[in-house]
C-alpha cells in the first residue's frame, strides 16, 4: 500500500483534488462524512470556486434524508504543528456570530465540518456580485453589514484580551498560516516552508520581463514612482524572524476566528436587517495575538480584490501591469486600485476594529514599537504564501498577476508613500508608543 493510500481521507482528498481527481477526492470525503456521522453517503458534491485555496466545500447527501454544508481544512505538516481545530464553541460562548457546526472533527488529516444547509450567499460571492456589475449603488446594505460586524468584533474580543503567555501563544493554530509556511528544516526561517516550495531558485515571468529569483530576491522595487525599502529576501527574513510564535508573545492575545476573510462569512438575510455570520473557525484560539488576528480578514476582504489572486486569468483583461528591470531595481507601473467597496470594508476595518484595538494595547502598555512591521509582515505574508504567485506555477497565476500580486505584497510588507501607509499611520493616533 501506498503511503498516500495510508494517508488520512481527508489529506486523500486534498491531494486528489489538487491532481485534478474530483471523483476520487469526493469518494475520500464520502468516506469521512459516513464515519463521523455513522449514516451513509448518498452523494456528495464539491463546490469549485476560486475561493477555496487550501480546503474544500461542498454539500452532502445522507441517507436519513438531510442534506449538509460541508467544509474541510488541510495544512501541510499540521500534524506536526497544530494541537486543536474548529473551536466554535469558544467563539460562541464569547458572543461572536458564528455558524456552530452540527458534526466536527479536529484530528490533523481528517478535519472536517458539517453545517445545517443554508440557502444564504458568502459574502465573498455576495462582493463579487457587486463589483463585476460595478453596482456600487447598491453597495450600501453590504458595508453596513460590515460596520455592525465590525464594531461587534471589538465588542467581543475587548473583554477576552490577556497579555498572552509564551506558552499558550505558542500553541495557537494560527501560526500555521505565517510562521509554519516561512520554515522547514535545514532552512533559515523565512525561506523556507512554502517560500522554497514556491518561490526560491525558480524564474520569475513577471509582465515583460524574465528575472531568476537570485536576482528577483535581492532587486530594489519602484511601484508607481514609490520607491521602497526592503528586497523580497529581507522581507520574507524578517518575517521569519518577527512572525515566530514565542516573539508575538506578551504583546497582548485574545479570542478570534482567526481566518474570517469574506468565503468564511455568510450574508445572512433571514432577519429584518442583512448580518454577517462566521464558519469554518480552523484557527480560531483564546490566544491569538492580537496584532494577528484580523490581518487574514484585512488582506484577503480588501487588498486580494478585485479579482487579481482568486482570478488571475482575469487580471491581464483588466489591468494594465509594466516591468522594467534597470540595475538593481525593478520599476512596476499598474491601474490597480481598490474598488469603492474595499475603500469602505478597509475604514471600517480601521475605525471599529483596529484603532480601538491599538489604542487599547497602548494603554495596557502591550503596544510593541514595531507593531508595524509585524501588521505589515503578516500582511505580506498573506498574498505570498497562501498561493504560488510565480506565473507557470501551480496556482494559475500568469505573468501579470505575479508582478501586481508581488508588487502589492511589496507595497503592503514594506512601506512608502502609498495609500496602505497613510491609512496604517492614520490608526496611530494615542495609540503612538
Amino acid at each position: 500500500m501506498s503511503e498516500d493510500a495510508k494517508a488520512p481521507y481527508a489529506a486523500q482528498a486534498r491531494a486528489l483534488a489538487k491532481a485534478g481527481d474530483w471523483t476520487g477526492a469526493g469518494d475520500r470525503l464520502s468516506r469521512l462524512i459516513a464515519q463521523i456521522t455513522a449514516t451513509p453517503v448518498l452523494g456528495l458534491t464539491i463546490n469549485r470556486d476560486q475561493y477555496s485555496l487550501n480546503s474544500l466545500n461542498g454539500q452532502v447527501q445522507l441517507a436519513d434524508n438531510r442534506t449538509l454544508f460541508f467544509k474541510y481544512h488541510h495544512e501541510d505538516g499540521e500534524d506536526q504543528t497544530i494541537e486543536e481545530y474548529y473551536r466554535a464553541g469558544l467563539l460562541r460562548d464569547a458572543g461572536f456570530r458564528v455558524d456552530v457546526p452540527l458534526y466536527a472533527c479536529g484530528e490533523p488529516g481528517r478535519q472536517i465540518l458539517l453545517y445545517a444547509l443554508r440557502s444564504d450567499k458568502r459574502l465573498a460571492e455576495v462582493c463579487h456580485d457587486i463589483e463585476d456589475r460595478l453596482d456600487w449603488r447598491h453597495m450600501d446594505a453590504v458595508v453596513d453589514a460590515q460596520q455592525r460586524a465590525d464594531r461587534a468584533l471589538w465588542a467581543c474580543c475587548r473583554p477576552t484580551l490577556v497579555p498572552g503567555s509564551r506558552e499558550s501563544v505558542v500553541k495557537e493554530p494560527i501560526h500555521q498560516l505565517f510562521y509554519h509556511r516561512l520554515v522547514s528544516p535545514g532552512e533559515p526561517a523565512g525561506l523556507g516552508g512554502r517560500v522554497k516550495q514556491f518561490y526560491v531558485d525558480k524564474d520569475f515571468q513577471l509582465a515583460q520581463e524574465c528575472i531568476p529569483w537570485r536576482d528577483l530576491s535581492r532587486l530594489q522595487w519602484e511601484i508607481n514612482g514609490v520607491v521602497y525599502p526592503h528586497t523580497l529576501e529581507q522581507l520574507f527574513l524578517e518575517a521569519g524572524a518577527r512572525l515566530e510564535p514565542a516573539a508575538l508573545a506578551g504583546h497582548g492575545a485574545l479570542t478570534a476566528h482567526g481566518d474570517a476573510h469574506n468565503a468564511n462569512v455568510w450574508f445572512d438575510t433571514r432577519g429584518g436587517q442583512p448580518e454577517l455570520v462566521s464558519f469554518d473557525p480552523a484557527f480560531a484560539g483564546s490566544a491569538i495575538p492580537a496584532l494577528l488576528a484580523e490581518i487574514k480578514a484585512t488582506f484577503h476582504n480588501i487588498f486580494a480584490h478585485p479579482c487579481w489572486l482568486y482570478e488571475p486569468e482575469r487580471a491581464a483583461q483588466r489591468y494594465q501591469v509594466s516591468v522594467t528591470r534597470q540595475g538593481d531595481r525593478l520599476k512596476v507601473t499598474h491601474d490597480w486600485q481598490l474598488t469603492p467597496l474595499r475603500r469602505a470594508f478597509l475604514a471600517s476595518k480601521g475605525t471599529w476594529y483596529w484603532r480601538p484595538l491599538l489604542a487599547e494595547l497602548q494603554q495596557r502598555g502591550w503596544l510593541p514599537g514595531h507593531w508595524q512591521r509585524i501588521v505589515r509582515l503578516a500582511m505580506f505574508c498573506c498574498p505570498t504564501l497562501v498561493l504560488d504567485l510565480r506565473a507557470g506555477g501551480h496556482s494559475g497565476h500568469t505573468p501579470a498577476s505575479s508582478a501586481l500580486g508581488l508588487a502589492l505584497a511589496i507595497m503592503l510588507g514594506s512601506g512608502g508613500g502609498d495609500d496602505f501607509t497613510r491609512w496604517l499611520d492614520d490608526l496611530v493616533g494615542e495609540a503612538q508608543p
